[in-house]
């Protein structure tokens, strides 16, 4: 064989090789990753878990109606925090938390229903017929996980951390032994990206099932606002069956 043809068959060869090394990467990267968090409103729970999050090195994108005035959260954060409008933070995170006053969902699901569509929502937001009106009476007659999916439609929709108070979160980060977060939820890539996020926040995972488990975490339920470690949890999970 004459150089020339020796010098592009190994030229072929290695093209052939790379290629075969770079669909492999393609193929092996986790679809769960997380790099980039978005976080619709950034009230307590909301700057809580961004502050989280930011520190176990998650990119953090922070949203309100009015994001100039999140600056100096986003500073207190730091890790080079942003801030955004609700649209460009659904658009940012690879997961978007859902941190609103509950009766704001069936509106934030049409307008940001783009941005959305195909992706984990975790919502942490609650219920509160007196604040809520007519959406929290349907979530919590309906169960609060379907109802959110139903006004989030097109997401992959997560209940979880709404049955801690956000002064709970913040306090109890880092505990020993670490405390228990149920979520629950439909989308297994959602759940295992749900899962991800408890963990790196420094809490303990505890799914409880499907999206219609949700109502065991939920305003009136036995589990509401109970600070837990995870045997605790499962304990009081297992004899309310």
């Amino acid at each position: 064989m004459s150089v020339k043809k020796l010098t592009a068959f190994a030229s072929l060869l290695l093209a052939t090789t790379l290629g075969g090394h770079t669909a492999l990467a393609a193929t092996s990267s986790s679809a769960h990753e997380i790099h980039n968090i978005g976080i619709v409103w950034a009230g307590n729970m909301g700057e809580t878990l961004g502050k989280l999050w930011a520190d176990a090195g998650y990119h953090v994108m922070l949203a309100s109606r009015h994001p100039d005035s999140l600056h100096s959260t986003a500073t207190e954060i730091g890790h080079g925090t942003k801030v955004g409008t609700a649209e460009q933070a659904s658009q940012f995170g690879d997961v978007v938390v859902m941190a609103v006053p509950y009766g704001a969902l069936p509106q934030l699901g049409k307008s940001l229903h783009q941005q959305l569509a195909g992706k984990t929502v975790i919502d942490v937001s609650n219920p509160y017929p007196g604040r809520d009106g007519a959406t929290a009476a349907k979530a919590l007659s309906l169960g609060s996980g379907k109802a959110s999916a139903q006004y989030l439609s097109g997401a992959h929709v997560v209940r979880a951390f709404n049955s801690l108070a956000a002064t709970a979160i913040a306090s109890n980060a880092h505990h020993s032994p670490l405390i228990a977060v149920p979520y629950a939820g439909d989308n297994p890539k959602a759940l295992a990206q749900a899962k991800t996020l408890i963990q790196q926040a420094s809490f303990a995972p505890v799914k409880t099932g499907n999206l219609a488990t949700a109502t065991r975490f939920q305003p009136g339920s036995s589990l509401f606002l109970q600070v837990l470690d995870e045997k605790a949890l499962r304990a009081q999970l297992a004899d309310a069956r």
